[in-house]
């Protein structure tokens, strides 16, 4: 690892996921991100050697970032021949949509039942900090704040179980739409969760979940599960995190 790398700075983001913590933490938080966000393709090799090099930790700091998310389901790890970003089939991927509709159903009918003001004032800023990031072509902000729309919905739930479950299902589906995705790539999906967030505040559980269903349609409809999208080169992914750093001459991240 060149020297001039220095270790990665855990300070938070605003809208994102916390920087705070050990460096595995950091590490981890900013691949999680990367996923949501599809800037990580399904198959990508990811390579302890090249991340390491990226966050400037250690190959065992790497490893167990890795290992959390492979408990997450949206890394494989493969012996002897290292971690890749998950790639799921087609059944997989039905499968996971399935587990996902339960799962929100779920959570839905008890949000109604337990989200108070001070969360339901937070998910009407995330779903405008979403359609913000779409308007000024921020594509990858705006699918990370869609997912993380559903994580916050899941604690406004106050089911931890519910929480663990959705943070890896959500995961999972930004990768099955990285992989599957078909038609224009355009996103409607900041006034669906407006008017869930409505139906909620009313208490209103029927329509609540009519309309959770009916979003989870419209993310279905948009599948063909055929076609990839996003990068698997480490360093394009990650170059926000190198621009300050001028090492010239870096090679392309191992694939």
């Amino acid at each position: 690892m060149n020297d001039q790398l220095q270790p990665l700075k855990k300070q938070p983001r605003a809208g994102k996921s916390s920087r705070s913590g050990t460096q595995d933490d950091v590490v981890y938080a900013h691949i999680f991100d990367a996923i949501l966000e599809q800037r990580l393709a399904p198959g990508t090799k990811l390579s302890e050697e090249a991340l390491g090099e990226i966050f400037g930790v250690s190959r065992t700091i790497i490893r167990r970032a890795l290992s959390r998310l492979a408990h997450e389901g949206v890394v494989l790890l493969r012996p002897n021949r290292g971690a890749v970003v998950a790639s799921p089939s087609v059944e997989e991927a039905r499968q996971i949509f399935y587990a996902r509709r339960l799962v929100e159903r779920a959570i839905t009918e008890l949000a109604v039942e337990h989200a108070t003001a001070e969360q339901l004032a937070e998910l009407r800023q995330m779903v405008k900090d979403e359609q913000d990031s779409f308007s000024r072509g921020d594509r990858g902000a705006g699918i990370r704040l869609s997912g993380e729309f559903h994580l916050k919905l899941a604690e406004a739930a106050r089911n931890a179980p519910l929480v663990s479950f959705q943070r890896s299902l959500v995961s999972q589906t930004s990768l099955i739409i990285a992989q599957y995705e078909s038609g224009s790539r355009s996103h409607c999906s900041y006034d669906e969760h407006n008017q869930l967030i409505d139906a909620i505040e009313a208490r209103d559980a029927e329509r609540a979940v009519h309309l959770m269903m009916h979003h989870m349609d419209h993310i279905d409809s948009k599948l063909n599960l055929d076609e990839e999208s996003a990068s698997d080169d480490l360093h394009a992914v990650f170059s926000h995190l190198l621009q300050t750093k001028k090492k010239p001459g870096r090679s392309a991240a191992n694939r």
